[in-house]
């Protein structure tokens, strides 16, 4: 299948995803390495450890630090998740223990040894299902993708269209129709917005045949439309064509079909194309950076996220921020530094200063970098739970009111130099740019009244003066299990611990920060 690239520049990054479905002789000695792997990684999470003080009428609010708003004090802005086809719910509807990614994807020997350079192909994967006896099982797991990013106050999915609808070579081609589908049946609410990957099989398109391409996904009901009509088209990676080829498209999109474009591209390098885009777009985004380094609060910088986000307001445009949480791409042999949930608050804490009208979480499900905010072995619910507070901020210009004492653990499973026992021969190293490595541990606490935050990583422990409201206590990363708790004078109001232990011998390098919540 096609592999789609990447790149964020100044200093943006270089994004490749490769992805194969081949039938597959399973050796013993992969089944093996799988089981262990599966048995590491699908570690029960505690329950919850408190009852809720209080709950709003959204159930979801119980699992938050803060009751979820009513839909009558959102302010009209929205939040839309990159969906990537390649990495569904399941891949095979396979026992978790043996299935694709259990036996191809996390192993070092997967795919007839293909990703042994780099010590496997992914570090995380969906949470895991057992096989439903359901023919449309893709189907039954498209709509619950939809229920899990409803609940998490998303209000829709921007899907990456790889490839063309027919192509019969791949089932992932009828993902975005299928997608559609499934936020008709769940939630009409719910909105699918067309993402043509212009690195894909659409690269090489003529403005016809683009036009041709999105025409039947304009007739879906839940294809995202403006108030106004217009069906909305947001190529990722826009400057692949010209300015003048998008505008043939768009003429042809009403001449030929009827139907009246609003027109969002999402550069890799906004800062070289939005003016010679503003005359045909609607509005503009860019892909974006993942580290704190590149995502700085100041706007003093004009190609700073603020700068981007300014210039495209004062072209007349809506701006789309991107919110990315972390990136580490092993098959590429880089990550960013996160610096734990930092990368996560800037993002936000930028969409929310920018005045952004639109927000891109980057991305749902794209494992093979690591930038996946999806219920997932790695973080479980929690990363979408921790970014909720930044979601809710934004969607109603207000910051919630702590009524829940909460705590999240942001935590690698090993240090940044630590030996791994399949080591690789081609290693993750920093990103030119990112902000520094570093090996922490992060508690992310939302309290409702000060306390004190103690974290011991090990045998080490890190005491914190937590004020009221939302606070970050950092500790040093050690070998050994990770536990928080959250006193107030003498009682313990939260206390959560990783589900991972911290190791000095790694089964490979994994550089992606983990996220416990102490409400799951």
């Amino acid at each position: 299948m096609s592999i789609r690239t990447r790149y964020i520049r100044t200093p943006w990054i270089r994004k490749t995803a490769k992805y194969s479905f081949e039938t597959i002789c399973f050796t013993l000695a992969v089944i093996v390495a799988a089981a262990l792997i599966a048995a590491y990684n699908t570690q029960p999470r505690s329950a919850p450890t408190y009852t809720p003080a209080s709950f709003s009428a959204n159930p979801e609010s119980a699992a938050l630090p803060f009751d979820i708003p009513p839909k009558s004090a959102l302010n009209g802005k929205l939040v839309f998740a990159h969906y990537f086809p390649p990495y569904p719910v399941s891949i095979d509807n396979a026992n978790p223990s043996g299935d694709y990614y259990a036996t191809q994807y996390l192993t070092v020997n997967g795919e007839n040894n293909k990703h042994v350079r780099y010590g496997g192909f992914l570090r995380d994967r969906p949470t895991p299902r057992q096989p439903i006896a359901d023919t449309q099982w893709r189907q039954r797991d498209l709509e619950n993708e939809v229920r899990s990013a409803i609940a998490a106050g998303i209000d829709g999915f921007s899907v990456d269209i790889i490839a063309k609808a027919t192509d019969t070579s791949w089932w992932g081609s009828t993902v975005p129709t299928a997608l559609i589908k499934a936020a008709a049946a769940v939630d009409p609410n719910f909105k699918i917005m067309l993402m043509p990957d212009m690195n894909g099989a659409f690269k090489n398109m003529t403005a016809a045949q683009m036009a041709a391409e999105m025409k039947p996904y304009s007739t879906m009901a839940s294809s995202f439309k403006l108030n106004d009509g217009r069906l909305v088209i947001s190529p990722f990676l826009a400057e692949n064509k010209t300015a003048d080829w998008w505008s043939e498209f768009i003429t042809l999109m009403k001449n030929s079909y009827g139907i009246n474009v609003a027109f969002v591209p999402v550069f890799l390098d906004a800062a070289a194309n939005r003016n010679s885009f503003a005359s045909i777009s609607y509005g503009m985004s860019n892909w974006g950076n993942r580290n704190p380094a590149g995502n700085p609060l100041s706007g003093s910088n004009p190609n700073s996220p603020m700068g981007l986000a300014a210039a495209a307001h004062s072209l007349g445009k809506i701006w789309m921020q991107p919110v990315a949480f972390q990136d580490v791409r092993p098959s590429q042999s880089i990550y960013d530094e996160a610096q734990n949930s930092q990368n996560l608050q800037n993002m936000w804490q930028i969409a929310i200063a920018s005045n952004s009208e639109w927000v891109q979480l980057v991305t749902w499900n794209d494992y093979s970098e690591g930038t996946s905010f999806a219920p997932s072995v790695g973080h479980g619910r929690a990363l979408l739970d921790m970014s909720s507070y930044g979601l809710y901020s934004f969607r109603t210009g207000a910051s919630p009111a702590i009524v829940r004492d909460t705590a999240y653990l942001i935590y690698r499973n090993q240090s940044v130099s630590a030996v791994p026992v399949n080591r690789s021969a081609a290693p993750m190293t920093l990103r030119q740019w990112s902000s520094p490595a570093r090996d922490t541990v992060e508690v992310l606490s939302f309290l409702t009244a000060p306390a004190v935050v103690k974290v011991t990583v090990g045998t080490t422990t890190t005491t914190c003066n937590a004020p009221a409201g939302m606070s970050s206590c950092i500790a040093p990363l050690k070998v050994g299990s990770i536990k928080a708790s959250v006193v107030r004078g003498t009682t313990e109001v939260s206390r959560v611990s990783s589900h991972a232990a911290v190791t000095a011998t790694p089964y490979n390098q994994n550089l992606e920060y983990l996220v416990d919540s102490s409400r799951r």
